[in-house]
């Protein structure tokens, strides 16, 4: 059967296909369009199936709202260039997949991309979509928050994706006072709302973390303890040189002992942390040291912890979000806050440019 400029594009119009792939569909189908229609699908399949091992750390976040304004949903989809991610058709399918993502029972992805999209499903849409555009691509999470007042906030056309779920008055103060919250979390990427959720297996991790990191940078002790361990290294562990130098800036009243490291050797500094270390239970027990740690772990925290940081946007630059919110509405709680940032976590492949043209040009 001959096949017409008319039924190419009748059959371009239905699948999305290039011309010349629907032209030799139809060839292959003799003319029979539900045919060609499944040919271009298992070649659609196949050309999918070669591009899934490429790296896709690229994409979007976008957000939808429920009609009552109760619930949020937010989806992140990759792909493998910023470029894909401009593109209108791959913008309007990741908007259709949040709206979606409302009424996903849970945040599993297979069974997200098992649920219906159109006239097909999430995963049939996407692989479809794959062999369309020409480019790796992923639905790699989804997530949804409800409340009594929320709020949202898109970054960077799309990078970074925030809701923000409150219990208290559904108002328009509040919902500001939601935004504003959504964007220093865009910002600040705090890991907690507040010290609440952190249980004490965690806190002690951080403070072990904090303690061992202090002991591994004498330097940074506090001088009482530095002097003593000095005072040690001296004592045999360190070459002359270096006990020369200390002995030369302990003697200078006016030098500045915070700049002692940048006369001593690699080797003298590294022996200073291994006597710290070796000294460890005494140092652990010293009041000055713990007072430090303890210091140490709350500046932590409050970089860490939502309500805890500096309000961005406070005019004494020293408000913090929870005092902030006070402000708004004393009774306004958060009570969920999602965060996702495009390509987060993945390894993204390191390109070298004249390393592609040489491979290139010995092929």
């Amino acid at each position: 059967m001959a096949v017409t400029a008319q039924m190419v594009k009748e059959l371009r119009e239905m699948t999305g296909s290039g011309m010349m792939d629907c032209k030799k569909a139809l060839v292959e189908a003799d003319g029979d369009m539900d045919q060609a229609v499944e040919i271009l699908k298992e070649k659609g399949l196949a050309k999918a199936e070669k591009k899934a091992g490429r790296i896709a750390a690229m994409g979007l976040v976008k957000t939808a709202f429920s009609e009552d304004g109760k619930t949020a949903a937010i989806v992140e989809v990759n792909s493998e260039t910023d470029f894909v991610a401009k593109n209108d058709e791959f913008i309007g399918f990741v908007e259709g997949l949040a709206k979606l993502a409302l009424d996903a029972e849970s945040n599993d992805m297979d069974a997200f991309k098992a649920m219906a999209y159109g006239e097909s499903t999430v995963g049939e849409a996407l692989t479809a979509l794959i062999a369309k555009i020409g480019e790796n691509m992923s639905v790699r999470r989804i997530d949804k928050a409800s409340g009594e007042v929320l709020a949202s906030y898109i970054h960077g056309g799309g990078n970074i994706g925030v809701i923000v779920a409150a219990d208290g008055a559904d108002n328009d103060d509040n919902k500001a006072a939601l935004k504003n919250i959504a964007m220093q979390v865009a910002a600040m990427n705090p890991q907690y709302v507040s010290r609440d959720e952190i249980s004490d297996e965690e806190l002690a991790n951080i403070r072990k973390i904090t303690l061992e990191s202090a002991l591994n940078d004498p330097f940074s002790l506090p001088k009482p303890i530095l002097n003593g361990l000095l005072d040690k290294a001296i004592e045999g562990v360190w070459g002359d040189e270096d006990t020369s130098i200390l002995a030369e800036k302990r003697a200078d009243k006016k030098f500045n002992f915070n700049y002692l490291p940048n006369f001593l050797s690699e080797e003298a500094k590294a022996k200073l942390a291994g006597l710290a270390v070796a000294a460890k239970e005494e140092i652990v027990d010293n009041k000055i040291f713990k007072g430090l740690v303890e210091g140490r772990v709350s500046k932590q925290l409050k970089e860490t912890c939502l309500l805890d940081q500096t309000y961005v946007r406070a005019e004494d630059g020293k408000q913090t979000v929870a005092q902030y919110l006070g402000t708004v509405d004393k009774d306004l709680k958060l009570t969920k806050v999602i965060r996702f940032e495009v390509g987060e976590g993945i390894e993204k492949k390191e390109e070298n440019f004249a390393e592609e043209v040489a491979a290139q040009m010995k092929k």
